[in-house]
């Protein structure tokens, strides 16, 4: 544990030394100083990150090691280019931004809250008991921006809410809740899902009656792109229920039915509302002069960033030498190519791994736990990420059309923020407990409880030995004293009672008494395995008293023995004698 703690230090140590030296780069490069606002909050975000750290050793000890620096390493990287575009801005365009002290405030209260969760969802099934509760704030989260008054347009979108001279992107908060919903939807209901109907081209196809959840899902994603115009969360959100399906069934004939619905909605999109048209048709043609001098939906943007990315080449122009500011929104959906100019290939190639690195530590989450529950959300929340980074990366460089959505932990914006980190917080508490090892059968303390309940088990067998043979000897013994008790008494089988005289019944009553002390005084629990095998002094049962009551249980364990008719003298007592333990049992 020691190591693994050491470990986490030096990776931890390693990232911010990272963002510290990227920061220091580029300040004394753009202003030839360190300003004193981003040293105090720099100063507070690195402590935030280590209580985080000793947070996480306490309550989710066994949690992966590689997320938290991964996380550090992303976001100060992208609050670092953030802030050499709002110096950019103060010496180009005449007015300074800051955007980049706004985004560090969001990633202190993200820390926050991340640390509020990591100590109080010790078990992260409990979500799964509040699942349709779970669906409920996320539809809610997700059609809140539809609500006059509060609802904002921002370019084409109605995505945000708006209070005072704050906007608040809830539809990044309702990916999460819905994820619980879907985790806990298709957990309860994968046996359904899993049984397949008629075979088609070699793939079997699901039933049509269990076609209901993801024609629900489909609609409701419709139903986002028409009213709220956004094509990126639709798209988000149906890819994360089909990917989730695919784990929980197994079946592929989901993804290809996902295919197809996914084709159909894009089509229909692409023709019905104009804003996904123009972006379309940007993304086929971007170079077309018509196109790229539209007013509405041209492709300037796209192109200037693809020029950047061009510009920055293989190795950068170098921190605080490019030109970011040239392509609009160049700290938010389109920092990516701002980076891509400073920083190279390179630079974009070791971003692209920090995202790797996360996402591969869920995937081995997901394959190593062992709830259901956990599989299903864990892969559902690192597929979301991927998916997040792969449509933003592939609208940038011409692979897919834009869609509008923001690069997770670097692109500017507090919701995504907050969102993605309080995302990888849940990463690390379910990864503790797929990480968190068995017991071992070798520690002393299994060791001593294995040998109490042996020794339990070896007592309670030798005390009804002793019961049975005693019944046998005791019950003989009185029928043989009684004159009458040839004529009264019957030989039965094990599952029959014992009929007996007058004073053999006396004498099974009168012998309670005298057993129940003897085993009392005599049983042995020990100290050791071999001293506990057997009860002493079990060779020899004891003489029948006459007037000693018997217990129950002995009379009881009586009746599993058959009872020989007695000869006209009174016979002595057998002698029992106890088959001897083995030496393996003896050794172990």
């Amino acid at each position: 544990m020691i190591i693994r703690r050491l470990r986490q230090v030096s990776l931890l140590i390693f990232a911010a030394f990272i963002v510290m030296l990227g920061f220091f780069q580029m300040f004394m490069r753009v202003q030839n100083t360190f300003p004193s606002p981003y040293i105090t909050r720099l100063s507070v975000v690195g402590a935030l990150f280590a209580v985080f750290w000793i947070v996480l050793s306490r309550f989710q000890p066994y949690a992966s090691q590689v997320i938290l620096p991964c996380v550090m390493v992303l976001s100060g990287t992208g609050i670092m280019m953030i802030a050499r575009i709002d110096n950019q801005n103060g010496v180009f365009g005449g007015k300074a931004t800051s955007i980049a002290l706004n985004q560090l405030t969001w990633l202190a209260v993200a820390l926050v809250l991340c640390i509020l969760l990591v100590v109080f969802l010790k078990d992260y099934r409990i979500l799964r008991r509040f699942s349709y509760i779970s669906m409920v704030v996320g539809l809610a989260l997700l059609l809140s921006p539809m609500i006059p008054g509060l609802g904002q347009e921002i370019q084409g979108a109605r995505i945000w809410l708006h209070f005072g001279s704050h906007s608040f992107q809830p539809g990044e908060f309702a990916k999460l809740f819905l994820a619980f919903f879907f985790a806990a939807y298709l957990f309860d209901h994968r046996d359904q899902l899993a049984v397949g109907g008629r075979k088609v081209l070699g793939i079997r196809l699901p039933r049509l009656k269990d076609l209901g959840p993801i024609l629900v899902v489909w609609a409701v994603c419709m139903g986002v792109l028409v009213l709220q115009h956004d094509l990126g969360t639709s798209l988000m959100f149906f890819a994360m229920f089909v990917s989730m399906l695919y784990v929980a069934t197994g079946q592929k004939s989901w993804i290809l039915i996902g295919g197809v619905f996914f084709v159909v909605g894009a089509v229909a999109a692409s023709t019905i509302f104009s804003h996904v048209g123009y972006r379309v048709s940007a993304w086929l043609h971007p170079f077309d002069a018509d196109i790229y001098n539209r007013a509405v939906g041209g492709s300037m943007q796209l192109v200037q960033g693809v020029f950047g990315l061009a510009t920055g080449g293989m190795t950068g122009t170098g921190l605080g030498q490019g030109h970011p500011t040239v392509t609009p929104l160049s700290y938010s959906d389109f920092i990516y190519s701002s980076l891509g100019e400073e920083l190279g290939i390179i630079g974009l190639f070791a971003i692209l791994t920090m995202y790797l690195i996360i996402i591969g530590a869920g995937m081995v989450t997901a394959m190593k736990i062992k709830d259901g529950f956990g599989k299903l959300l864990s892969s559902g929340l690192v597929f979301t990420m991927a998916f997040q980074v792969f449509t933003v990366v592939g609208g940038i460089t011409l692979v897919i059309p834009l869609t509008g959505l923001t690069l997770p932990y670097i692109a500017a914006g507090g919701s995504s923020l907050i969102a993605n980190c309080v995302l990888a917080s849940l990463l690390l508490v379910i990864s503790n407990a797929a990480n968190k090892p068995e017991e071992d059968i070798d520690t002393n303390t299994f060791q001593y409880e294995a040998l109490m309940a042996i020794r339990e088990k070896e007592k309670q067998a030798a005390a009804e030995r002793t019961a049975q043979a005693e019944e046998a000897a005791a019950a003989t013994a009185a029928a043989a004293a009684s004159p009458a008790a040839s004529e009264m008494t019957e030989v039965i089988t094990p599952h029959e009672h014992v009929v007996v005289g007058r004073h053999g019944a006396h004498a099974v009553h009168a012998r309670r008494t005298e057993e129940d002390d003897r085993l009392g005084f005599e049983t042995h629990d020990g100290n050791t395995l071999s001293r506990a095998r057997h009860v002493p002094n079990l060779d020899t049962p004891p003489t029948p008293a006459a007037d000693a009551p018997r217990s129950v249980a002995s009379a009881q364990a009586a009746t599993s023995q058959p009872v020989v008719p007695p000869t006209p003298s009174v016979p002595t007592p057998p002698t029992r004698t106890w088959p001897a333990q083995s030496d393996e049992r003896s050794a172990r």
